[in-house]
């Protein structure tokens, strides 16, 4: 009777390690660097489809127009025929005065659901109720594309910095962050997504250095020229299509 109950529980123990071995084989391609996704966003060689799956802390849920207009980016420069798929919920606050990039993983760890599945490619993204932990007097972060398929947008910082006079809109403001961290996620500026000319700004590297480009480094920092949101120049676009964007 011992040794039936010693080769069940090995049993199990292997199937249990297996399982847990299967799962994060799965995780594994979306927790790749920034960047390494990029051809597989941009085309639909591999995935045909596109689950975007938004999270918030409760009370910091970002506009449904600012969400409208990201899928309207999107489709306007990836190659999904299966479509785009978005799903939100919150969840209760962690309680923290600030993130960071290691609390930003954990809760993403915590908390995800969806992974590349088949002909569909999952992407993470998180809203958050408090600062980043770099925050300074002069500067502040808004958002941060952190790997192939995540990005946070630090949601809070967002409404302090929009919505009075002599301010962008709210929904203006995160629009453009949130299409900003993306691009990072398709590559650009030179971030898995080769250069097809020279205009990654050399102050300022991982970004475009035409100063009305969405990926100028100022659209990240929030300054808004003309409260409108910024478009990417010919020269990130030309980029994204040879990798095999539209």
């Amino acid at each position: 009777m011992k040794k039936i109950i010693a080769v069940i529980s090995l049993f199990l123990l292997v199937l249990s390690s297996c399982s847990k071995d299967s799962a994060e084989n799965i995780h594994v391609n979306n927790r790749k660097t920034l960047g390494a996704s990029a051809n597989d966003l941009l085309s639909d060689d591999k995935f045909d489809s596109m689950i975007i799956e938004i999270v918030y802390v409760e009370g910091f849920e970002p506009s449904t127009t600012a969400i409208t207009n990201f899928v309207s980016f999107l489709n306007s420069r990836i190659n999904k025929p299966g479509g785009i798929t978005v799903e939100k919920r919150p969840i209760p606050s962690p309680g923290n005065e600030t993130y960071t990039n290691a609390q930003i993983m954990a809760i993403e760890e915590a908390n995800r659901i969806h992974y590349n599945e088949g002909s569909e490619i999952a992407v993470w993204a998180f809203f958050a109720d408090a600062k980043s932990s770099i925050d300074t007097n002069t500067s502040v972060v808004l958002g941060t594309a952190y790997r192939n398929t995540s990005f946070v947008i630090y949601e809070n910082t967002i409404r302090k910095l929009s919505g009075t006079q002599f301010k962008p809109s709210r929904t203006v403001l995160e629009t453009t962050v949130i299409n900003h961290e993306f691009g990072h996620i398709l590559g650009l500026t030179n971030i898995g997504t080769a250069l097809q000319s020279d205009h990654e700004d050399p102050d300022h590297k991982r970004h475009c250095d035409v100063e009305t480009c969405l990926m100028y480094w100022e659209s990240e920092a929030g300054n808004i020229l003309g409260g409108t949101v910024p478009q990417l120049d010919a020269k990130c676009i030309a980029d994204l299509q040879a990798n095999g964007g539209k």
